[in-house]
């Protein structure tokens, strides 16, 4: 067997428009009342189904950009197939990189989907022992293999959150330094000029009416609050 490489190319990768996922997320978000999670690191897992071997690596991503860097680093080129899905927020890809059509991507973004994560790249590389699985059997092969990877992984939750910026005047920074950690709001950037302080703030979507609410009130309406992106980051 391979080894890891690096440059593979990516072959097969199918777009899946933004529409089709959010009524897949609006379905399984519900599950677990829009709870997801996303892996602490990498994980690993291989199996041998009828003298094939299946590798299967997944790591948390922030983008698609990332699960592409994280393909082209794990994926084997000399290997049969490296088959792979990736979810982050509203997007997803999905690759049977050779496998007959369905049998392969949609099966590992189902491991993805039913066990709840967001911001995950999973490949599953195969490499053929001889003897043909057929259509179900490699779905459940992939699926299987992406599904025990992740149940074995360590996860954390995955906050979605936006950014805010805010001015904060000294008189009332002490307050709200020791305030926002209870709403689990993030600092990002922290920059002080004469008058106060120019804060750049990462806070949980559903904290967002309070936060906001709060330092309206704390500085009366003196000091407004911006939002700096227009949609929630992972």
């Amino acid at each position: 067997m391979k080894g890891r490489a690096h440059g593979c190319p990516v072959r097969g990768g199918v777009l899946v428009p933004v529409q089709a996922f959010w009524l897949t997320a609006g379905v399984f978000c519900g599950r677990m009342g829009g709870m997801t999670w996303t892996l602490d690191g990498i994980a690993e897992h291989e199996s041998i189904i009828r003298h094939s071997v299946f590798r299967t690596l997944a790591a948390p991503v922030e983008d698609e950009a990332g699960a592409m860097a994280f393909l082209a680093e794990v994926a084997v080129p000399d290997a049969t197939h490296n088959c792979w899905a990736f979810r982050v927020g509203g997007r997803y890809r999905v690759s049977d990189d050779g496998e007959p059509s369905g049998t392969a991507g949609r099966p590992i973004l189902s491991a993805i989907e039913g066990q709840d994560f967001d911001g995950v790249m999973v490949v599953v590389t195969r490499w053929f022992g001889g003897i043909k699985l057929g259509a179900g059997g490699l779905v459940r092969a992939y699926g299987g293999a992406a599904a025990a990877c992740l149940r074995e992984a360590a996860r954390i939750e995955r906050v979605e959150r936006i950014r805010l910026g805010f001015h904060c005047p000294f008189p009332v920074f002490a307050e709200v330094e020791a305030k926002l950690p209870g709403w689990n709001v993030e600092t990002r950037r922290c920059d002080f000029g004469a008058a106060g302080a120019t804060m750049e703030l990462a806070v949980p979507v559903q904290e967002r009416m309070a936060v906001e609410a709060w330092l309206r009130d704390l500085t009366r309406g003196q000091e407004p609050v911006r939002v700096l992106d227009g949609e929630p980051e992972g």
